[in-house]
């Protein structure tokens, strides 16, 4: 099933396709492609059939039912969703039923969307590629020898093959832009403060930490948006909703922009078929009549701040417990701990003068062009279990090499997004990413829109089949 989420919404809108079928395609889909994906940690099959028969009854009446009404929605396995395990990859989390839901899931439930599992993540969302001792091992639907990103890994491959058409995700470090990049779907992290974090026991510390969709399509993320943005009590950083709905805006039509492709932010190394595909997508953009410059600005690669942030923000949500599940974390992550929880003061300082440094020279940046693009990520997926790439083109590259891209638009809170350049020899999607100026969501997504209708790839899905 690889309808749009919009598409199926409207047919069940008007009656052509009722809640019940859906979610009955969508539960046998799943079945037959879970097993081999395990994109999937967790189904509540029976209650979303459930909820999907009490809609037909109520569209039956005439009643409107929101937006998304009757389309099934995977929900990341590091968020609330009344009823279900939020294990967070997390053998020490098995039995950790939420209470309530999620301010996100609540909103996306509220809009008529039918929760029907939770979806696989690594350890706490700590990796670039998913793979816990509690789950193991998610793979990507275009080979499943490789990996579908990470962390928000169930998600985009749940997606991508067709078993839900929207899945909840989250992003710190590139968690929604990785994974849908790597699996070809549609991902956005939007502006700090734009989706409400929540309920949640200890406030974020760094503000890079955002919540938002994986989709097929831009017009399925916008209508996603319209249903989860807005201020919420308890989330002091979220911000007010905007003026006008992103599923309006994307259809306005784009004056010619300024755009400035910047091919390695000075310090990443990319694959050579991944970087022709975003090359040729910078044609795709000129044709929309935009103008596209290659520049070659250096920004400071703050791959050691975030990570240390990243860190401390995982301490900081595991205080008060880290004691007594230390052994059930793994080694990587409880090492990563270990070393937040000493941060000195000036570490801490000189971390936060590296991202100032990062945002002055993205200020300067789009003092003078409207779009600054990326490739999305430096290579094609890797191997299912990983480890990320040590090298690419034969020269070595740290740790983070493999996301390069990603945690510094976490560090500064610009909106950014992810699109489809195309597929590399092996049949593995590329992409690139769309960066625009801070709370300008709109921008974003009316471009990526803009060239999904330039450059369609509609035809163009994985060969999985149940």
């Amino acid at each position: 099933m690889h309808k749009s989420a919009s598409n199926l919404a409207a047919s069940i809108r008007n009656r052509k396709v009722s809640p019940v079928e859906i979610m009955l395609e969508t539960i046998q889909r799943i079945e037959g492609l879970n097993p081999v994906l395990n994109a999937f940690s967790q189904t509540c099959f029976d209650r979303a059939l459930d909820e999907a028969k009490a809609m037909e009854k109520r569209l039956a009446k005439g009643e409107y039912l929101g937006p998304l009404a009757g389309v099934p929605l995977g929900v990341k396995d590091l968020e609330n969703a009344e009823g279900m395990v939020t294990s967070f990859g997390c053998t020490a989390f098995r039995n950790n039923v939420a209470g309530q839901d999620s301010i996100q899931v609540a909103r996306l439930k509220k809009a008529g969307a039918i929760v029907v599992g939770k979806t696989n993540v690594p350890e706490f969302g700590f990796t670039g590629f998913t793979k816990n001792r509690l789950y193991g091992v998610t793979r990507n639907p275009w080979n499943t020898e490789r990996t579908p990103g990470g962390s928000s890994g169930g998600a985009a491959a749940a997606v991508a093959s067709g078993m839900v058409p929207l899945a909840t995700g989250s992003d710190a470090g590139g968690s929604i832009r990785i994974p849908a990049c790597y699996c070809g779907c549609f991902g956005v992290k939007p502006s700090f403060g734009r989706i409400p974090h929540g309920p949640q026991e200890i406030l974020f510390m760094t503000r890079t930490w955002t919540l938002g969709p994986i989709t097929r399509t831009v017009a399925d993320a916008a209508l996603y948006l319209d249903s989860v943005c807005g201020y919420h009590s308890s989330d002091p950083d979220s911000i007010p909703a905007p003026e006008l709905s992103y599923a309006v805006a994307i259809k306005k039509p784009l004056k010619a922009l300024k755009i400035g492709f910047n091919p390695t932010l000075g310090y990443a190394r990319v694959q050579a078929e991944v970087m022709d595909l975003a090359h040729k997508a910078l044609k795709v953009f000129e044709e929309m009549g935009h103008k596209v410059e290659i520049r070659d600005d250096l920004f400071p690669d703050a791959g050691d701040a975030w990570s240390d942030l990243m860190g401390l923000e995982i301490y900081g949500q595991l205080k008060d417990r880290l004691d007594s599940i230390r052994p059930e974390l793994g080694r990587t992550l409880a090492a990563s701990i270990d070393h937040a929880r000493v941060l000195t003061a000036e570490a801490l300082l000189a971390h936060q003068r590296t991202r100032s440094v990062l945002q002055k020279r993205l200020a300067d940046f789009f003092s003078s062009f409207d779009i600054l693009l990326t490739p999305s990520m430096p290579t094609e997926a890797f191997g299912a279990k990983g480890p990320p790439p040590a090298e690419i083109e034969g020269a070595p590259v740290p740790l983070l090499g493999a996301v390069a891209f990603t945690y510094p638009f976490n560090l500064t809170g610009h909106p950014a997004a992810t699109v489809r350049t195309g597929l590399t020899s092996s049949g593995l999607p590329a992409g690139i990413q769309i960066i625009a100026p801070h709370y300008r969501d709109d921008l974003v997504l009316r471009l990526a829109a803009s060239y999904e209708e330039a450059s369609p790839r509609d035809g163009i899905r994985p060969a999985i089949s149940a």
